[in-house]
């Protein structure tokens, strides 16, 4: 499915801005904080790091993705955002997210699947319509690789109003019991890191039983590292 994304899940992915902040556990050796900061060298990770931003032709891209869905006839997906977190709570970001949501309704043939590990800011930083009239367009997902972490964020997720619910547990750093009513799709991971934590097996054979328990999708998208594999 991957064709300008390299996360197997997804067709696109797309950012509005990169950088970040940690909020738990499972963000200890972020993947995207690896690459922008250890790799690229850039300093936008962190509470007080700048953000990068881009331009024009970055923005446009997502209209064009939305065109070759539209002659095909099936919409495709965009994981936003790989390199950051929309719903990050700064005030300099709010023109940026503002310009999200206006492109998010221009491409109605693209399914934007929003994750977070702030899913208490949903609410409050999207368009007010779209807790009216949630978008057919718009998934939101949280982020839960631990028990306290699926325990505090899943049921923000449940409050809010959308058209599908999903949940990365990714990277499962431990077994979790999951809350998966009106949840819709589970993806599931190790971690993808030169100094990854172990993921084992039993773990994310627990995950896959539950989802198929209630008859919610799952998607096993790696073990993240070579010694995470089952022998």
């Amino acid at each position: 499915m991957s064709w300008n994304s390299r996360i197997e899940w997804t067709h696109h992915t797309f950012n509005p801005w990169w950088g970040c902040c940690k909020v738990n556990c499972d963000c200890a050796r972020c993947y995207a904080e690896h690459f922008a900061d250890t790799r690229m060298q850039l300093g936008i990770w962190g509470p007080n790091a700048a953000r990068r931003f881009f331009g024009t032709k970055h923005w446009l891209e997502p209209l064009d993705w939305n065109r070759r869905a539209e002659r095909e006839r099936e919409n495709h997906r965009v994981f936003c955002a790989s390199m950051a977190d929309v719903f990050e709570d700064r005030r300099d970001l709010d023109r940026h997210r503002a310009r999200l949501w206006d492109l998010i309704e221009l491409t109605p043939s693209l399914d934007w699947l929003l994750l977070t590990k702030r899913p208490q800011n949903i609410r409050r930083m999207v368009p007010a319509k779209w807790v009216d009239r949630p978008r057919h367009n718009v998934w939101f997902g949280t982020s839960c690789g631990h028990q306290k972490a699926a325990e505090e964020f899943i049921p923000h997720l449940h409050r809010m109003p959308a058209t599908v619910r999903f949940l990365s547990v990714e990277p499962l750093l431990e077994p979790v019991r999951l809350d998966l009513r009106g949840i819709d799709w589970v993806i599931l991971g190790g971690e993808s890191n030169p100094r990854a934590r172990p993921m084992n097996a039993d773990w994310a054979r627990d995950v896959r039983d539950q989802c198929v328990a209630v008859g919610v999708p799952f998607f096993f998208k790696q073990w993240g590292t070579l010694k995470n594999n089952p022998d």
